[in-house]
This record gives C-alpha cells, sequence and structure tokens, in this order.
C-alpha cells in the first residue's frame, strides 16, 4: 500500500443518528480498521458489516444525544484515528524482525546463563566448606547436656503447700 494510495477525504453518509464509513482493506488493513473501532467503543455504539468483498462498513451510533455536526466531528475523529491505526500497523510491520531479533537475544542470552551457572557453583562451594568448628546444632536451640541431673523446678515453679 502506497503512500498515494490513501484517500485525501474518507466518504461518510449521516442518518441524524448514526455515521456509516464503507472503507476499502486495500487501503485500511483489517487491523487497523478494528484498532480504531476499539478507540470508539466508550464513545461509540460501533457496527462493523462488509457490503463487499475486501470492504468493511463503519457504523458509529453515540451513546448520547447528537446532532449532524457532531456527527460529521465523529466520523472526522474516526477517519484520523483509522489514519493513525494505520501508520502504527505500517510501523510494526516493519521493525517486526529487529523485535523478534532482540526479544530472541533477551532470553537466550548466554551471558545470563553463565552468570546463572556461576551464581549455581557459588552456592555448592558453600555447601561442601567444611565447618571449622564443627557446630551441628543452631546456637539458638541448644541441646541440654546428658550428663547434668536434672535440678527439679526452677525457684517460684513450685507448687504452693496444700493446707
Amino acid at each position: 500500500m502506497s503512500d498515494d494510495a490513501l484517500q485525501d477525504e474518507i466518504a461518510f453518509v449521516e442518518d441524524g443518528r448514526r455515521v456509516a464509513l464503507t472503507l476499502d482493506e486495500e487501503l485500511y488493513p483489517r487491523d487497523a480498521i478494528l484498532g480504531a473501532a476499539y478507540l470508539f467503543v466508550d464513545r461509540a455504539w460501533v457496527f462493523l458489516s462488509r457490503p463487499g468483498d475486501r470492504q468493511v462498513e463503519v457504523r458509529l451510533k453515540p451513546k448520547g444525544d447528537t446532532d449532524s455536526a457532531a456527527l460529521e466531528a465523529l466520523a472526522g475523529e474516526f477517519a484520523n484515528e483509522l489514519l493513525n491505526q494505520v501508520l502504527r500497523v505500517r510501523i510494526g510491520e516493519s521493525t517486526g524482525r529487529i523485535r523478534e531479533y532482540y526479544m530472541a537475544r533477551a532470553f537466550f542470552s548466554t551471558t545470563t546463563q553463565s552468570s546463572i551457572d556461576q551464581l549455581l557453583a557459588e552456592l555448592d562451594e558453600e555447601e561442601l566448606a567444611d565447618d571449622d568448628l564443627e557446630i551441628s546444632v543452631p546456637w539458638d536451640t541448644p541441646e541440654p547436656a546428658a550428663d547434668t541431673p536434672d535440678e527439679g523446678p526452677a525457684v517460684g515453679d513450685e507448687e504452693p503447700p496444700r493446707a
């Protein structure tokens, strides 16, 4: 699709309550038409139909009360957004391969894998390192000594004498 192929003005038909635009898919890709229509769903009811081969009819019916000038403005805004979406589609097509390349580099980079391998090796070395003090019990949970006799309850833990 060349730049000269886009029309100077998009023709529309209004009937007082809604406006209709018939678009040629040779000039405006379907993704661009759908993208522009999506951006108008908050302001107008959007109806799409196919009146002919490679043609899409877009009917916009505002959600609020409207007049002829507002319908014309709505059609103009839709036409502008349609051109914006056509540009987005073209840029997406022309830069798609480089985006895929960068994504592949980001996901399958060898430097990331080697740094992960290095970190895993460091963890293995720490686990295999000998404990010089041979402490097998953490300091906060001491085991009672086996050769110390049980001294009974601590002071204040005794039961009061019964009368």
